[in-house]
């Protein structure tokens, strides 16, 4: 199993410089992982540095609040992907899931969906905000939008991913959906933790320590 393609590598912090996006690109090549994540205004860039490759360029859409309008959303969905990204995740909007606004929430991810034309999208319900069951409700409204993930986190909520979390996902969309943990999954304890819980796709800065521990694991 090529556990790399499992992880898209991370770097979105606001002050990222082209040095640092360089030195994710470099990694992504070297150990084959599956997508780096970017902010938006280094998709053009990366696209351009990872061409002839097979890295993809995933980027982050209303990101980190999810409290841009949905033709915002739509907007910043277009605008990446002429800009070279092939997959997408969005943040909902947080407040109106907790308002029992679900068709709000709907039309939100809805927006992306449409947007995107076919490219993967991962929903990002950001679970530290959230109850278990509105955790369960942002799933299920993501699935009923088109979405092809739901994910844990953005990293900038004060919390990550948790296993329980990722459980209560993959239970609530089953096979319709694939879930996508991120925020402190820092080595490979974490990143199995998450696989056994049902996850499917890793987001990490830490990809490179994550898969030197497998190669320095003999029982992989």
């Amino acid at each position: 199993m090529n556990y790399a393609k499992y992880i898209d590598h991370t770097q979105l912090k606001p002050e990222s410089t082209r040095e640092q996006i360089d030195k994710i690109i470099s990694e992504a090549k070297e150990y084959g992982f599956k997508s780096i994540c970017v902010n938006p205004t280094h998709v053009e860039y990366s696209a351009e540095q990872l061409k002839g490759t097979d890295v993809l360029v995933c980027t982050v859409i209303g990101f980190p609040l999810g409290a841009s309008t949905k033709e915002v959303k739509a907007f910043e969905t277009k605008n990446a992907i002429e800009n070279g990204a092939k997959e997408i995740d969005m943040v909902i909007n947080i407040g109106a899931l907790k308002d029992k606004r679900f068709n709000d929430v709907k039309e939100d991810i809805e927006s992306v969906v449409t947007a995107a034309n076919g490219k993967t999208v991962k929903v990002i319900i950001e679970t530290v905000l959230l109850t278990d069951e509105e955790k369960v409700k942002a799933c299920e409204l993501a699935k009923e939008a088109g979405a092809h993930f739901v994910k844990t986190s953005t990293g900038f909520a004060g919390g990550g991913a948790t296993a329980e979390d990722v459980k209560l996902m993959k239970d609530t969309v089953g096979d319709a959906l694939e879930v996508k943990a991120s925020g402190g999954v820092r080595n490979l304890e974490d990143f199995n933790r998450m696989l056994e819980a049902g996850a499917t796709r890793i987001g990490a800065s830490a990809g490179v320590q994550i898969i030197q521990g497998l190669e320095s694991d003999s029982s992989y």
